[in-house]
């Protein structure tokens, strides 16, 4: 089941607009104090550019929404980035957006279109996933029973992850919901009964959009 959607990873994006130019860094967070040091640095790096812009959506209900206009007419910018993230439903995201103005006016309409579009040039760049819950199964075997299943396919039901090698084999076996009882018969079948599940939990798993 689909929770949010978030970008896959950072990304930067850059297009003229009436010889301004406008360069989006874009990047995955998790929490305020993660997004404003990503602001920081890049008010840094690009510390002589007429505005540096940013924007941040965090939360998996989208609970932190904010932005900055930084100099540019109240409404004009970070407000319509954020606007924007939160109707596409992408969080765990911030975004600066630099300008170095061109010399030429753009008008308030002129600048909402600008900005957002500069923001969606960046979205387009990191690309777009979607956050799903999957179900995580902490499974135990012999080495002889792993071969038989890391040879399995499961018709690309689940997968192995966070293999640990010792006297036997521990493993993260990851599906969806929907396919856990179909999985769990599977291993069983596979194993002859050999297979332990330790423990079944959640996980987090981001899939990039079609």
């Amino acid at each position: 089941m689909k929770l949010y959607s978030t970008v896959m990873k950072e990304a930067q994006a850059e297009q003229v607009i009436e010889k301004s130019r406008f360069i989006t860094h874009v990047k995955p967070v998790s929490s305020r104090e993660e997004a404003e040091a990503f602001f920081k640095a890049k008010r840094k790096e690009y510390w002589n550019a007429t505005h540096n812009v940013p924007a941040m959506v965090i939360g998996d209900h989208f609970q932190i929404q904010w932005g900055s206009d930084d100099g540019e007419p109240q409404g004009t910018s970070g407000a319509p980035i954020v606007q924007m993230l939160v109707q596409e439903g992408i969080t765990n995201v911030a975004m600066v957006v630099t300008r170095y103005f061109g010399g030429i006016k753009l008008g308030t309409g002129g600048l909402v279109r600008a900005y957002t579009s500069s923001a969606r040039i960046g979205l387009e760049a990191a690309g777009i996933g979607d956050v799903e819950s999957m179900v995580a199964l902490q499974c135990k075997i012999d080495y002889k029973g792993f071969n038989k299943v890391q040879s399995h396919s499961f018709d690309g039901k689940g997968s192995i992850e966070d293999t640990e090698y010792t006297d036997q084999v521990r493993f993260t076996f990851v599906c969806d919901p929907a396919d856990e009882e179909w999985c769990r018969e599977t291993l069983d079948g596979l194993t002859a009964g050999s297979l332990v599940i330790e423990s079944s939990g959640e996980k987090l798993v981001c899939l990039p959009r079609e």
